[in-house]
């Protein structure tokens, strides 16, 4: 405890709720202040998104508001969470890297295999350096402690996999941002329920609401001046974010289980739904593509979001419905979190792709009407 704590303490002012509101208000604050100019740079030097195969834009866009949330979280988090840097070494080594190279794509548009490499680089930081790993499945399929090697490689899977769907979903306005909200939001209010010993991932998770509200201001403007995407900068980041978030909420129960409320069976489950999003969204385009013969790598417009565009909504209309239905995911694995894990788990995914395929149900049947 240092002096300043006691300070504050010695007033009954929570340190922990000074450091969150303080990071929540400077992390919203940054992002909001710092687009502006990354807007009139990015118009001033056509640094735009073009519209292309995947696109749902019809414009060129600045692409690099992902800057804005990497400079809020680069500043907030290692000064209001600490904890984690020292706790985790390697975690802001691996922020600078998504960054760069993040950047570098927007901006030049790097080899899909130049991006896996700074993935699999970062992935192993965390995994193997700082030993952020998925330790036990808790009897999904049976399985429960994993031996290390299985562990790491699973977990380097876990990061990669998560990083790279998110970016999948980032493809309408408003629905990374909002997803990220959400999920930070459960996160955080998990972590809070688990005890004080998880004080430093509540911040953080504060921190990436505050910097991903900022950015939704302009994400979802109306104003074509004022418009901006977040780009590979800020999805890889935020991918891979909510990919040591959810880790960290597993481990929790392992490496802390006599400093948490509650043992939760279920918790591998609970993240799994937490993140069913892009975990779903990119199982539906990867089996679509097969189906048609295409590689699982080409750049299409199957995504869930873009069925709903066909739809004839909206996209703000589109992201709301994505958000609520997720949210009824939420909903039932929280209801049913104490049910037998490999149930639940097929019933999160069942509910996960009745979702995904609604929307070319609701599609056939439309055209079947004209």
């Amino acid at each position: 405890m240092n002096n300043f704590q006691v300070f504050l303490e010695s007033y009954g002012i929570s340190f922990f709720y000074f450091k969150m509101i303080l990071g929540f208000s400077f992390s919203f604050l940054i992002t909001y202040l710092a687009i502006p100019t990354i807007i009139k740079i990015s118009r001033r030097k056509n640094l735009m998104d073009e519209p292309g195969a995947r696109s749902s834009h019809l414009r060129k866009i600045p692409n690099l508001g992902g800057i804005a949330v990497f400079f809020s979280l680069g500043v907030c988090a290692p000064i209001f969470a600490y904890e984690l840097f020292d706790r985790y070494k390697f975690l802001f080594a691996s922020f600078i890297i998504l960054f760069f190279v993040g950047v570098m794509d927007d901006i030049m548009v790097l080899r899909a295999y130049k991006k896996l490499v700074a993935q699999i680089l970062v992935s192993a930081l965390m995994v193997i350096g700082s030993d952020v790993r998925i330790r036990s499945l808790f009897g999904v399929f049976g399985v429960y402690e994993i031996n290390y090697f299985i562990s790491v490689m699973f977990s380097l899977m876990t990061f990669i996999i998560l990083i790279n769907a998110f970016n999948l979903i980032d493809g309408i306005d408003g629905l990374a941002g909002s997803y990220t909200v959400v999920t930070s939001a459960l996160f955080g209010i998990s972590f809070y329920r688990l005890g004080s010993a998880n004080d430093p991932l509540v911040v953080l998770c504060a921190i990436i609401i505050a910097a991903s509200l900022g950015f939704l201001i302009y994400n979802l403007s109306n104003k074509r001046s004022t418009k901006i995407f977040m780009g590979d900068t800020g999805s890889m980041i935020l991918g891979f974010l909510l990919a040591f978030t959810g880790i960290s909420f597993i481990d929790i129960f392992i490496e802390k289980r006599n400093e948490v409320f509650y043992h939760l069976q279920a918790a591998p489950v609970i993240a799994v739904a937490i993140l069913i999003l892009p975990i779903i969204d990119t199982i539906t385009v990867i089996i679509t593509r097969l189906y048609h013969g295409k590689s699982v790598f080409s750049a299409d417009k199957n995504h869930i979001h873009h069925k709903l565009l066909n739809l004839g909504l909206t996209h703000r209309r589109s992201t709301a419905y994505i958000i609520t239905y997720f949210l009824l995911i939420i909903v039932v694995a929280y209801f049913l979190r104490h049910l037998d894990v490999n149930q639940l788990l097929m019933i999160i995914m069942a509910i996960g792709f009745l979702g995904a395929y609604l929307p070319i149900v609701l599609l056939k049947f439309k055209k079947r009407l004209k």
